[in-house]
């Protein structure tokens, strides 16, 4: 059997990585310097020499952030997904403190293109290799090699619950070797597993079986934990506790630490991570910035229209629920006659609706009435994706009616997404919209983000259900 040796696969990984490093800057400067794929072939008082100078401080900085965003961490239950976002994150830090450097000692000559050649191929190719290197693992797996033994301590419903989870991911390479219970007969059969015997044989266990570590899945109420814990301990083996109360999590919980007390957090949401936060934000910003830019001339047309279409203002304002519960005023074209909605009953737009002005249908069926809200996005206000906020109102009767309504406010509101490219938008299920939405809050990823930004141009923003 070949013995799972992080250091050593974790120097394969350095060596893979550096070399990553160098393919990807010597490919930038060839697309620059020796195609026109970049544009007309460039010019450069620099040599390819001196372009490559710059790998002595490159590729320790790159190694160092790879680290530092747990790229050589076990990535058995980590998904590929996860460890995506993470190179994603590492290369784009790599790129601005590479660029700062550059503009420290008046690089001026740098080639801009070459750099930003070089931080999307550092970040494809690295995600190919990282990809490479889990087919890999799978098969080596596959054959019986490089393979966690555990032996689990509680057949109840945790244990059965955990034994079904590594026999649904047998590419993470454990292998349960059997189960010690109280309660459950010798030879018992827990899927695959069987009970191989007391609790008190843990010892005996220890020091007799090959064990990478020791899965607890006891009652704190029916059992010393600790007792468990110190005999594992007492020998080299890892321990590790699913605790009893974690059936009752609705997503992945967060872990921080108050001194010496574990505060567990029941709802993971990705975008309470502090670099994760700002990198959305400063999405948004530039989005919002190219698009107020690029669609003006539409914003305009729109604007004179609207002011034309019936007397009132250009710009309709609605009080609507954002972040953390707080209110803001949502900007739109206004679309319909101009009224006090403080004497009508709120109510959904229909078909219909006598209220819409001339253009009202079209802008609204369009998604153009939307774009005001670029500038909520720059106020801080809203995100470029995320779910779409609601009136007061609306929220005071959803949070009653709906379980878990209100999670959707633990991030930015949205202008779109993931409910309303998947077709939940106007007058659709609450509930399924509802559950796309604390979906997008739970896995948040930059790609996500992307799929979704994407999605929105492919889908279209013609909208049957949007009146």
């Amino acid at each position: 059997m070949i013995k799972d040796n992080q250091k050593y696969f974790n120097f394969i990984l350095i060596i893979a990585d550096s070399l990553v490093i160098i393919i990807s800057l010597i490919l930038a400067w060839y697309l620059r310097f020796r195609t026109t794929i970049l544009g007309d072939v460039g010019v450069s008082g620099w040599g390819f020499t001196e372009y490559m100078i710059p790998l002595v401080v490159i590729i320790p900085l790159y190694l160092v952030l790879y680290y530092i965003f747990a790229l050589y961490q076990p990535q058995r239950t980590n998904t590929l997904i996860s460890e995506v976002g993470d190179i994603i994150k590492a290369n784009f830090t790599g790129l601005v403190i590479l660029t700062a450097l550059l503009y420290l000692i008046s690089a001026d000559d740098y080639s801009r293109y070459v750099l930003v050649a070089f931080a999307i191929l550092t970040t494809l190719f690295t995600v190919v290799e990282r990809m490479a290197v889990r087919n890999s693992l799978r098969i080596i797996r596959s054959k019986g090699y490089n393979i966690k033994h555990v032996l689990v301590v509680g057949a109840g419903e945790l244990g059965l619950k955990f034994a079904r989870r590594i026999d649904e991911n047998q590419h993470i390479g454990y292998h349960i070797i059997g189960f010690l219970d109280d309660n459950r007969e010798e030879g018992d059969k827990i899927l695959n597993s069987r009970v191989i015997g007391k609790i008190k044989d843990l010892e005996h266990f220890v020091l007799t079986e090959p064990l990478d570590r020791v899965v607890i899945t006891l009652s704190p109420r029916d059992y010393n934990i600790m007792e468990v814990v110190d005999i594992c301990e007492k020998h080299g083996v890892k321990a590790v506790i699913i605790p009893e109360f974690s059936k009752y999590f609705p997503a992945r919980p967060n872990i921080d630490m108050l001194d010496d007390i574990p505060i567990i957090d029941v709802r993971y949401v990705p975008l309470d991570n502090i670099y994760k936060k700002f990198l959305k934000r400063m999405f948004d910003c530039i989005a919002a910035t190219l698009a107020i830019i690029i669609l003006s001339p539409i914003i305009i047309v729109t604007a004179v229209l609207v002011k034309l279409s019936s007397p009132g203002s250009i710009i309709y304002k609605q009080e609507r629920v954002g972040l953390n519960r707080k209110r803001f005023q949502i900007y739109k074209f206004r679309s319909m006659q101009t009224h006090d909605e403080t004497k009508i009953a709120p109510h959904w737009t229909t078909e219909d609706d006598p209220r819409k002005t001339r253009i009202g249908s079209f802008i609204r069926r369009t998604s153009i009435d939307e774009f005001p809200q670029f500038f909520n996005i720059l106020k801080g206000d809203m995100s470029l994706i995320g779910p779409r906020p609601e009136r007061p109102v609306f929220v005071e009767m959803f949070r009653e009616q709906i379980p878990k309504y209100m999670i959707k406010h633990y991030v930015r509101p949205g202008m779109t997404g993931w409910a309303q490219v998947n077709g939940w938008r106007g007058n659709t299920s609450i509930e399924k919209r509802i559950e796309h939405d604390i979906y997008y809050v739970e896995n948040w990823t930059v790609l996500l983000d992307i799929k979704i930004f994407f999605m929105t141009f492919i889908k279209g923003f013609i909208n049957k259900n949007a009146y």
